[in-house]
């Protein structure tokens, strides 16, 4: 009777051990708001880009939920994430008072990614370009071009060549909306044919042509990369590690090497 009793008292033990165990390798290590509303410009690649970025939370241990509703952008519903994921949006997709959320929400010390046309999104919240950094001004054609790494510190970027060939639309922005951008890819503005013109908005000469960028913003962190108009970039290792040290970044504040 004792032997029994022992046994089954050593078999519930080894259920509850198995059990917390994992429940333990099931803890996301952070939690992502993957936001694609547009109002304006719908990116094809925004149905590639979600699955990467699904695919990319299964590999990496962390939780991600995928919305267009703004009105979860509230105080409520935000306090579950650590970074919010802001995938080719475009236009006025916030009002006022999700306006105000996301503040508060940065101000707490979470964090912000921004892909492609994050910066074609929310023109005249002042708040909004400043975290986002710079504005996009106009693009050519997809073209190849030249991309260089200027900063290996930031995390994501250790597989990349010092300089390789990529293919994208290469966006041109405005001048710095803050003076804090810490910049780690560029594209090399002789290595493809920049200039374009849209109605009154014509390219720039630049001698530098930022691609990529991060900086620490009115509390918490902000992460920005022009590439990925392309469906198939969401499908290059060297894109996606290059996205997920921008998200492990806003949403932790680990990774930067010294």
């Amino acid at each position: 009777m004792l032997k029994k009793y022992l046994f089954t008292a050593a078999c519930v033990l080894g259920l509850l051990f198995t059990f917390t165990s994992v429940q333990a390798q099931s803890i996301p290590q952070f939690k992502v708001l993957m936001f694609t509303k547009t109002d304006g410009f719908h990116h094809k690649s925004v149905n590639e880009g979600v699955a990467a970025i699904r695919k990319m939370a299964e590999k990496h241990e962390f939780a991600v939920d995928w919305h267009e509703d703004a009105k979860l952008i509230n105080d409520e519903n935000l306090e579950q994430y650590d970074v919010v994921l802001f995938l080719l949006t475009t236009g006025n997709i916030l009002n006022e008072e999700q306006q105000g959320a996301m503040e508060r929400f940065i101000q707490s010390g979470k964090g912000f990614v921004g892909i492609h046309s994050a910066s074609d999104t929310e023109y005249d919240w002042d708040w909004y370009t400043k975290m986002v950094g710079r504005t996009f001004h106009i693009h050519p054609r997809n073209q190849t071009a030249e991309l260089e790494v200027l900063d290996r510190k930031f995390p994501g970027l250790e597989r990349m060549p010092d300089k390789f060939w990529w293919t994208d639309e290469f966006y041109e922005f405005g001048t710095e909306r803050i003076d804090t951008l810490n910049y780690i890819l560029s594209v090399d503005g002789d290595s493809y044919d920049p200039y374009a013109k849209w109605g009154e908005k014509e390219s720039q000469d630049m001698d530098f042509r930022p691609m990529a960028w991060y900086h620490e913003y009115d509390g918490g962190r902000a992460f920005y990369t022009a590439l990925g108009h392309i469906p198939a970039t969401y499908g290059d290792r060297l894109f996606l590690e290059h996205i997920y040290g921008g998200l492990m970044w806003a949403a932790t504040g680990k990774g930067l090497k010294k």
